[in-house]
């Protein structure tokens, strides 16, 4: 089965369970301009991964003539590694600049617009912003030597976590209420993203104790905020969510920028 109809039918069954919750529509808090971020951006993975991928296999052929396959040989568990580093811990690092520097934020703007968390934010961004993902192209590099195999396992995995992290159903709180599961959510919620520590990145108000909007970068492994000194691990999520003292804009500046900057 095709990796990217795996990961299509992930989201789906995270929408459906958000949807019999009521947690998908968020009818009163989603705008016009909302409705056309999300569908703009939901063409993302379609329309620039399968590019960015491809120009890397032309430009490793065109640089290193004769490497295709040539890491093949490297054992599943190192090839796991080597992508977790090369990919999500660029990918964690890109995320944090995007946060740092208000140039860079523009791009990335759109997934915090929203005043509300559930799937539907999940590949809401810039056209731009995951061209300029560094994990896509060391991937696509990383493709071409050999890892195709691991990697598609790799990324349902990954996807599994970062879906999973912007749900509206919040699945480690449900967890943490099975008996003798504390010790493991705990554990859980310092390793990957989970809905609880990734919701303290999309709070509105960071008066409110929880919200953590300048940490908690990870997408995958929300261990690089533990290791970084980026963290913040609450039992509760905030009570709003959005952007704090921003004018809202609209929404071809918010998906095409710098396009349409003025």
């Amino acid at each position: 089965m095709d990796y990217r109809l795996v990961v299509t039918l992930i989201f789906v069954g995270f929408a459906v369970v958000e949807l019999v919750a009521g947690r998908l529509l968020y009818v009163e808090e989603t705008t016009r301009d909302d409705v056309l971020v999300e569908l703009g951006s939901a063409l993302l993975p379609i329309a620039i991964v399968p590019g960015i991928l491809t120009a890397t296999a032309v430009a490793t052929a065109w640089v290193a003539q004769g490497s295709q396959g040539a890491l093949a040989a490297w054992p599943a568990w190192l090839m796991f590694v080597t992508l977790i580093v090369a990919d999500d811990l660029m990918q964690y690092t890109w995320h944090r600049l995007a946060h740092s520097h208000p140039l860079l934020f523009r791009f990335h703007r759109a997934h915090h617009s929203a005043q509300y968390l559930c799937v539907r934010v999940v590949f809401r961004n810039s056209l731009l912003y995951y061209a300029m993902l560094p994990g896509l192209w060391f991937s696509g590099v990383l493709l071409y030597l050999g890892f195709a195999p691991v990697y598609y396992v790799y990324y349902i995995v990954k996807m599994v976590v970062i879906i999973g992290a912007h749900s509206s159903v919040a699945w480690d709180e449900h967890l943490a209420r099975v008996p003798g599961a504390k010790p493991v959510v705990w554990l859980l919620q310092r390793v990957i993203s989970t809905p609880t520590t990734h919701a303290a990145h999309h709070g509105r108000n960071a008066s409110d104790g929880v919200t953590h909007y300048k940490g908690n970068y990870g997408n995958f492994l929300f261990l690089w905020d533990v290791l970084f000194g980026t963290a913040k691990i609450s039992d509760r999520r905030p009570d709003a969510y959005g952007l704090e003292d921003v004018e809202p804009e609209p929404w071809h500046r918010e998906l095409l920028w710098p396009w349409r900057a003025r």
